[in-house]
């Protein structure tokens, strides 16, 4: 029944979108409230996923969604869950409430097959058992830009880069401005961002604290499971002559977070007073040259997660801690040397390391390089790439990627690529108790083509790409119950191996239409993942948590189109259909529909383009009662309104 409501509201809208004419405008500007749109071409997108260094998103055959501040803060919000699903090829679980452990998933990959770099630092948890980034821990106050590339990609980003890369900017704002919002469950979210520029640089900062009493993350609880976070973001350049310049960013994030367990005697999933803290920092450095003909980026980098639960019911200390560390030098550059030609090309080395309370400090590194060739000429547009990696423990991989744009028509071009990507083991499968020293990267191979009409930036836009991605020598936990032989020996609570397959393919399509002064926009995806591990009695089984379907219809419309500060009303619809919790397909995940409700008006206008606004939104309007991993509750109803300004 939801899919045909989801369907009949899609088609409702969609004839007063084809009936529009390009040049009418929408209003809203550098916080999100209103900026003229045209019938000339916005500012072409630029995207660092696709080579590594600024190009044109039209000037790549990579599928590449890249999302803006002003969109952003139209979604309004602490969420950053709410903002990823207006991406094709997203799909997100999580166990409670926000701040919980949110995995985000791109084409059906795993959620620790995603590669993610906040300002130039790559961010995963090397002591994490699977060695991913937890969404969870990321606000999206302080982020400026959100540069999202959906398929394998290890020619240019090395490890981890399957499912795709997502590049996440901080901001970086002249001026001051800020944001204040109270809602249910008792939720507080407030940021501040401001900085000076003049013709030596720049330097600015951004912070944002959230706190929310939250509620049970078991379905089957009733005690509330709260949480709260800290983070502050810094970014600077010094312009060192005319074609240098030096850069600098820095990250802090602290976060506190109750969660449930299994307690005793039934050992499923209730109420449990733990808690974990979480401190994150990562920073980066270095310089870059731009002499027109030749660009260059020499940079170092590191991150660290530290984590410690804490159990009540056994007392004041931790029961587990560990701590992920990561430094990186990079170097990255493009030369055009002759006309259309050009070459980029990178080296990377990196050195991780975690320690828990269990495992001693384990240690390993990578080095690898690529280069790549392309031509952008004309309405042609192709690179061709290969890399080389060496890792510490196992060996080499060699990674190939290919794509291809050309515009067939005044802004209608056709894309396709080809890439390979390949995940390190993590240092937890590698040396932990369960560890398995002789493990293999994982490794994948996907295609995808498509056609796409202008970009998201413009006031019409639509895209479709069908896409496949076969993976192989996935690792994962293998029981030794019962047997101490071969891989078992010592390793009586069981170990990982290299020893699955799967394949994903699909089909992404979005578009977006200005009506009026108002905005629509579409995200869908059809994802058919399937495992296909062979002789395994899941083979042919649907991947875990990947449902098929998944689509977002969003809008804002202002209620009086002639007037520039007009009420605004906005809406996000999200179906995502049913899927399995597990790998034998037995415990279903019904399929659910959310609707959110939003509205701002502009109070006052400060000047600068930067208005004074009060928003409101309620969510899950209907009070959906749906989860995304079982037996975790998700959030019912709520009313939340604020205030943001400008200077």
């Amino acid at each position: 029944m939801h899919k045909y409501l989801f369907l009949l509201s899609c088609a409702a809208i969609a004839a007063p979108v084809s009936a529009q004419e390009a040049g009418e405008a929408e209003q809203i500007g550098s916080t999100g409230t209103y900026t003229t749109w045209s019938a000339e071409p916005a500012n072409p997108q630029i995207t660092v996923t696709a080579t590594g260094t600024p190009i044109e998103v039209e000037d790549t055959g990579q599928a590449v969604t890249i999302i803006s501040r002003e969109e952003i803060e139209a979604v309004q919000g602490a969420d950053i869950v709410r903002v990823l699903r207006r991406a094709p090829g997203v799909t997100i679980s999580r166990n409670g409430g926000p701040g919980s452990v949110t995995s985000v998933r791109i084409r059906g990959a795993q959620a620790e097959q995603t590669l993610v770099v906040i300002d130039g630092a790559r961010v995963a948890d090397p002591a994490a058992p699977s060695g991913g980034f937890d969404f969870g821990t990321l606000l999206p106050g302080t982020i400026a830009e959100i540069d999202l590339l959906r398929g394998s990609n290890s020619t240019i980003w090395g490890s981890e880069a399957i499912g795709g890369v997502m590049a996440i900017t901080t901001r970086a704002e002249t001026g001051l401005s800020g944001s204040a919002e109270y809602g249910a469950r008792d939720s507080f979210t407030g940021t501040l961002a401001g900085g000076v520029e003049g013709e030596a640089g720049f330097i600015g900062l951004a912070g944002g604290y959230t706190t929310t009493d939250g509620f049970s993350a078991a379905e089957a609880g009733t005690e509330a499971d709260g949480f709260e976070q800290f983070a502050l973001s810094a970014r600077g350049t010094a312009n060192l002559s005319t074609t240098i310049q030096a850069f600098a960013s820095a990250r802090y994030a602290e976060s506190d977070l109750d969660f449930d367990g299994f307690p005793a005697p039934t050992f499923t999933l209730n109420d449990t007073p733990e808690f974990q803290e979480t401190r994150q920092y990562s920073a980066s450095v270095g310089l870059s040259q731009d002499t027109g003909p030749l660009y260059v980026q020499a940079r170092y980098s590191f991150a660290d997660t530290e984590r410690s639960n804490f159990n009540p019911d056994f007392g004041t200390d931790p029961g587990f801690t560990s701590d992920g560390h990561s430094d990186r030098l990079d170097l990255r550059g493009e030369y055009r040397p002759i006309g259309p030609l050009l070459v980029a090309f990178g080296g990377e080395a990196e050195w991780t390391s975690l320690e828990t309370n269990f495992t001693a400090r384990q240690e390993t590194s990578i080095i690898g390089a690529y280069a790549q060739a392309g031509i952008e000429f004309g309405a042609l547009s192709g690179h061709l790439g290969v890399r080389h990696d060496d890792h510490e423990r196992f060996g080499g991989a060699t990674s190939f990627g290919a794509d291809i744009s050309y515009e067939v028509a005044t802004d209608i071009r056709l894309r396709a690529s080809v890439g390979e990507g390949f995940k390190a083991p993590t240092l937890f499968q590698l040396f932990s108790d369960f560890g398995n020293e002789t493990l293999r990267p994982e490794k994948s191979t996907g295609i995808d083509f498509g056609i796409a009409w202008k970009d998201r930036s413009q006031p019409f836009h639509a895209g479709i790409t069908a896409f496949r991605r076969d993976s192989e020598d996935l690792i994962d936990f293998v029981s030794c119950f019962e047997t101490n032989v071969g891989i078992c020996a010592d390793r009586p609570f069981g170990t990982y191996d290299n020893v699955e397959k799967a394949r994903s393919q699909g089909i992404e399509v979005e578009a977006g239409a200005a009506v009026g002064p108002g905005r629509l926009r579409i995200a869908y995806a059809f994802i058919d993942s399937e495992d296909r591990t062979e002789g395994s009695v899941t083979q042919g089984n649907r991947l875990a948590r990947r449902p098929r379907h998944a689509a977002t219809l969003s809008g804002d419309l202002p209620l009086f189109p002639a007037q520039n500060f007009a009420p605004k009303l906005g809406f996000d619809l999200r179906y995502v259909s049913d899927s399995f919790d597990d790998a034998f397909n037995t415990v279903p995940l019904d399929d659910y529909l959310l609707l959110d409700l939003r509205a701002e008006v502009v109070l006052q206008d400060l000047g600068g383009n930067r208005p004074l606004v009060l928003f409101g939104r309620v969510e899950n309007v209907t009070g959906e009662d749906y989860q995304t991993a079982a037996g975790y509750a998700q959030a019912g109803s709520g009313v939340f309104g604020g205030i943001r300004f400008g200077f």
